[in-house]
């Protein structure tokens, strides 16, 4: 890869490292606005598409009414990154887990974004895991939809996707899984609270991977109440 796309992967990456922070600090109380100070930059602007759900992950979980600055930055980037359109029979798993993403983005920012008309295969768990841990950003109070109704069906795939990514030392899929799991509430086919203690110790220590943690601890917190 030549050192100007490297260097522009790293700016990207940076940008989304620093919009998880933000939306974590809104999750966790420290305070702030999610979104960027208008005008956004290219980078924020991708970024913001990235993170999708997420964004919101302080008012979902609270009840709270959706931030208006975020729902505007994040419309601005559907509208600066416009989403693809699935193939119609839905084989491309890969758009299709994107596209799904896209869907519940607009939804929130209040953009009109093409739902499409499959879920992810879950003939094959290993691979419907792996999808599932993609649209992770989606297991949020709230939301609600054929990937959540999919979810419902298949516990035991996702306790199996969890147990197959921690041997794998795959710690991202089997946290994203684990956010699943905690949001389909009790009872789970696996013991939530020290798997994600383990989850906690191996972290990357990434903004993105402590916004995951935080909001699957939060979704446990809920349940157990």
């Amino acid at each position: 890869m030549p050192v100007t796309d490297t260097a522009l992967r790293d700016v990207y990456a940076a940008a989304v490292e620093r919009m998880a922070g933000r939306a974590l600090d809104a999750l966790t109380g420290a305070g702030g606005a999610v979104a960027p100070a208008a005008p956004a930059s290219t980078p924020e602007l991708a970024a913001l598409r990235v993170l999708g759900p997420d964004l919101f992950a302080a008012q979902l979980l609270s009840g709270a009414p959706l931030e208006t600055a975020t729902t505007t930055a994040l419309g601005a980037a559907l509208r600066a990154f416009p989403p693809e359109t699935p193939t119609p029979d839905g084989t491309d798993q890969d758009a299709l887990a994107v596209a799904w993403l896209d869907h519940v983005s607009g939804f929130l920012a209040g953009v009109a974004v093409h739902q499409p008309e499959h879920v992810p295969d879950s003939s094959h768990w290993q691979r419907w895991s792996v999808r599932m841990a993609r649209l992770a950003p989606l297991a949020l109070p709230g939301l609600d939809g054929p990937v959540h109704r999919a979810a419902r069906r298949e516990p035991l795939a996702l306790a199996r996707g969890t147990v197959r990514a921690m041997l794998r030392r795959d710690h991202r899929t089997a946290l994203r899984l684990t956010r699943w799991l905690a949001w389909l509430g009790t009872p789970t086919p696996l013991e939530l609270p020290p798997l994600l203690d383990r989850l906690h110790l191996v972290g990357d220590g990434s903004n993105r991977t402590a916004l995951d943690l935080a909001i699957t601890q939060a979704l446990l917190t809920e349940h157990q109440r």
